[in-house]
């Protein structure tokens, strides 16, 4: 059996565990650069907001005091994240962190326990330790936990756990869940599937494999194995990020190449810097760049280049390198663009990374280096050292206006209570 322990509006609770009096009144959590709404208590989606909703949108809502909302603040996001986790794993042994608010658990080995009752102590601990609430669906595959976690997540009566351990059960939530919520079906397979009459996933159960594996390819007959009760996807206990992204969307839309190669060079060093950080190395860089296209009066234009280096690298100044090139071979004068961002792939251990053995430079030194350069931006501040391609007189930061305190990451930040 599988346990999939998911937490309920989590950037929203994360900002809620330190402002208790949040706990009842509509919240929401913006995107980079404040764009959009990623993140809604329950009390905002009452207030019909949907995700996704523009900031500008929501303005006379937080103006009239009727709707708080905040910046995303991912360093107490992924702290608090971690407390999650590490409390999941002190009930069993095998755990997979699927997302940033969502584990796998294995419960192999856990036959002669009473896993409802086990799943809601699970998330009474973790509700508790933690602040955060969750929520947890059972399930004999990874994908029928997936569904079970929505009914629990959607009906108080499960008391924070949902189980399917019977085809009674089984066939009786697959036939109340739409095949659109299904984990792994995307939405172009959802307008076909409802083309053929499939419009819940206990419909595509009653599909033949030989008919899924024609629609839907090999990954749909396992998703529809999943579904019957088969399990197909195993647990996947040490998980590596496969990509890297650095974006920003500007302030005021650029068209000069100088500028946009500025932003282009911040990105890829916070992407070589990333890689750094977890020890790897990515063989493959892409550029993107996009115009406004909102602003119908202006000339629209999108373009990205994908470069696969002749090496892995994490060396800021080789990044930058194919970075220029990249974006050389795709920029267009009499455009202003609005975003711009870098993208690193094909990621591996760097340990594991075979060098060119006729390169010149003293790549020992040259790593070196790159250590030192980290330490001292970490001590003093990011990028107090940059290469002079990263230097201008542009922020390319986020815009973070309602940005909250980093409560268990600062000294600084720390919740002070005064006693009068």
């Amino acid at each position: 059996m599988y346990g999939l322990v998911d937490c309920n509006n989590f950037f929203v609770s994360c900002e809620r565990v330190f402002n208790p009096a949040l706990r009842s009144f509509p919240v929401v959590v913006l995107s980079n650069n404040d764009g959009c709404v990623i993140s809604r208590s329950e009390e905002a989606k009452r207030l019909g907001i949907p995700m996704g909703q523009p900031a500008f949108k929501i303005k006379p809502l937080l103006d009239s005091n009727q709707l708080v909302a905040f910046s995303s603040n991912y360093s107490l996001y992924g702290d608090m994240s971690h407390r999650v986790m590490s409390t999941l794993s002190t009930f069993v042994e095998d755990i997979e962190v699927y997302s940033i608010d969502e584990a796998f658990l294995n419960f192999n080995g856990f036959e002669k326990y009473d896993l409802h009752e086990y799943g809601q102590m699970i998330v009474r601990t973790t509700t508790k330790g933690t602040g955060i609430p969750v929520s947890m669906g059972i399930a004999p595959t990874k994908t029928l936990a997936k569904v079970a976690s929505k009914f629990a997540k959607k009906y108080p009566r499960y008391k924070g756990a949902c189980i399917i351990d019977s085809d009674e059960k089984r066939e009786k939530a697959l036939k109340l869940f739409d095949v659109g919520d299904v984990w792994g079906i995307g939405r172009r397979l959802v307008k076909m599937l409802n083309y053929h009459g499939v419009n819940t996933a206990y419909d595509l159960t009653q599909k033949s494999e030989s008919w899924v594996r024609s629609k839907m390819t090999v990954t749909g007959v396992r998703t529809w194995k999943e579904l019957r009760g088969i399990p197909c996807i195993e647990m996947e206990t040490v998980s590596q990020k496969q990509t890297i992204c650095t974006s920003r969307s500007f302030g005021e839309m650029i068209s000069s190449f100088d500028t946009l190669m500025e932003a282009v060079a911040n990105f890829t060093s916070a992407c070589a810097k990333k890689l750094r950080e977890q020890k790897c190395c990515a063989k493959v860089i892409m550029v993107f760049i996009y115009t406004n296209r909102h602003r119908e009066d202006l000339m629209q234009y999108s373009q990205n280049k994908v470069i696969t280096l002749p090496f892995a690298t994490n060396d800021t100044v080789e990044l930058i390198a194919y970075a220029r090139m990249a974006l050389t071979s795709i920029y267009r004068e009499g455009y202003q663009f609005k975003k711009a961002g870098v993208i690193v792939s094909d990621i591996a251990n760097e340990q594991v990374i075979i060098r060119d053995l006729f390169d010149p430079r003293d790549t020992d030194k040259q790593k070196r280096l790159l250590s030192v350069v980290d330490e001292i931006n970490r001590k003093n501040g990011s990028n107090r050292i940059q290469l002079a391609i990263q230097a201008g007189n542009h922020n390319w930061k986020l815009k973070r206006e309602f940005i909250s305190h980093n409560y268990t990451t600062n000294l600084d930040d720390l919740i002070q209570i005064s006693c009068k």
